[in-house]
């Protein structure tokens, strides 16, 4: 995606229609411009999940988001401008910076945000049963 032109980019207005991403705002994760920036960057790497969907675009910086595979083992994804990711709801996950120590993120959401982030263990919420029954359903 065209990071440098988000507010005009035709792919991510498509995107957003399509998948009917009506709210965004934007994140700025550096020691200057976040609030409690040592506690947020704690919190972000705890592992956790969320009852919906995640979905991030960096719009400058870079970081790693860390997912479970279906064995339980993370898997590290580099994420720089122009990247977006969707983690889908009840996946365990964390987010970290990387040597840059500076991200800048369009949040997305279909509705209302919510931002509660339930940390592992987790397993009893819908949406991570969910989730699971789709990893089992996928592998072979």
């Amino acid at each position: 995606l065209d990071a440098d032109n988000y507010e005009t980019d035709p792919c991510l207005k498509e995107i957003r229609r399509s998948e009917n991403y009506s709210w965004m705002d934007i994140v700025t994760i550096h020691k200057d411009k976040l609030p409690n920036y040592e506690e947020k960057i704690k919190t972000f790497y705890e592992e956790h999940l969320h009852l919906d969907d995640e979905i991030r675009y960096i719009l400058d910086g870079s970081g790693y988001f860390d997912v479970r595979d279906k064995d339980d083992k993370w898997i590290r994804i580099s994420m720089e401008k122009g990247d977006m990711i969707t983690l889908p709801a009840g996946i365990y996950h964390r987010f970290t910076l990387d040597e840059n120590n500076y991200v800048k993120a369009m949040r997305l959401f279909v509705g209302e945000p919510v931002w509660t982030a339930y940390n592992r263990p987790a397993d009893d919420f819908p949406a991570r049963k969910q989730y699971m029954k789709f990893l089992a359903e996928e592998a072979p």
